[in-house]
């Protein structure tokens, strides 16, 4: 079975939400990546999305943006974020792992080649943002054939989209509470209720809410009418503040703690 529904599974059979947090790999570090992952797991997390750094994103704000661009200097490519879920999994981190990249690195690397890498290195899901359900044909098949969830983003734009997307999806269905960019918010979608029930009629696989939660309540918001919460831009933002520390071999603990402190937060 796919970590991802063997994690979802657990978690209906105890009544729990999953918090999916997300990461920029190879911000400010691999090694501290590494790190990080462990850290989100002991702090409660359920699976996490590992962020490939491009340099033209669609769906990522400004914090992101930022955390791509320091990764970007240090040259991380999409190899170095599979290769950190493997790394991630020899360390003992048991929770699944989803790559989350825009669609050109993996068309360059090749779609089979990077396919056979997602399964070797430990991956079980996919999230490319910029690659619409009309031209996923080719990469639904393989990832299907490996037994990859290849996870789609629905926003709350056309029903009959919402609807046609969510059919198709594996894994779980990534909705989008905001319109626009990622980034932190204080108010959702004014129809976010409605879109995800309309979602939630048009599948039977769980639903996670994204995009804008950066605090305990407005994950407990959530919590009730989802089966996931997805929490990036803060997280993402946290590190940023915690870099100090972190680039200080002599205070990186410290400035870990505060990572897994926040997200435990987050959790409740």
């Amino acid at each position: 079975m796919n970590l991802i529904d063997a994690a979802f599974a657990k978690l209906k059979q105890e009544g729990k939400t999953a918090l999916i947090p997300f990461l920029t790999i190879g911000d400010p570090d691999i090694p501290t990546s590494i790190a990080i992952i462990k850290e989100l797991e002991q702090a409660g997390a359920d699976m996490v999305e590992l962020g490939v750094p491009y340099s033209d994103p669609l769906a990522d704000g400004p914090v992101i943006q930022r955390a791509s661009e320091r990764a970007l200097q240090n040259r991380i490519s999409i190899l170095d974020c599979m290769e950190t879920a493997a790394q991630a999994r020899e360390a003992g981190v048991q929770m699944p792992f989803i790559l989350f990249t825009y669609f050109n690195p993996v068309l360059q690397f090749g779609l089979e080649t990077f396919m056979n890498l997602v399964v070797e290195k430990g991956i079980s899901g996919l999230i490319i943002p910029d690659l619409p359900i009309e031209e996923d044909e080719e990469v639904r098949q393989l990832a299907e054939e490996k037994g990859v969830h290849l996870i789609p983003l629905v926003a709350p734009t056309s029903k009959d989209r919402v609807v046609r997307i969510s059919r198709k999806a594996r894994g779980f269905v990534y909705c989008v509470s905001s319109l626009g960019v990622t980034g932190v918010r204080a108010e959702f979608h004014k129809g976010i209720d409605d879109f995800l029930a309309t979602v939630r009629e048009a599948t039977e696989l769980p639903i996670a809410v994204g995009f804008g939660i950066s605090s305990r309540e407005q994950v407990e918001r959530f919590e009730k009418i989802s089966d996931g919460v997805i929490v990036g831009s803060a997280i993402v933002r946290k590190i940023e503040e915690t870099l100090p520390l972190l680039n200080d071999t002599t205070k990186r603990e410290a400035g870990l703690a505060q990572i897994r402190s926040f997200v435990a937060d987050l959790k409740g």
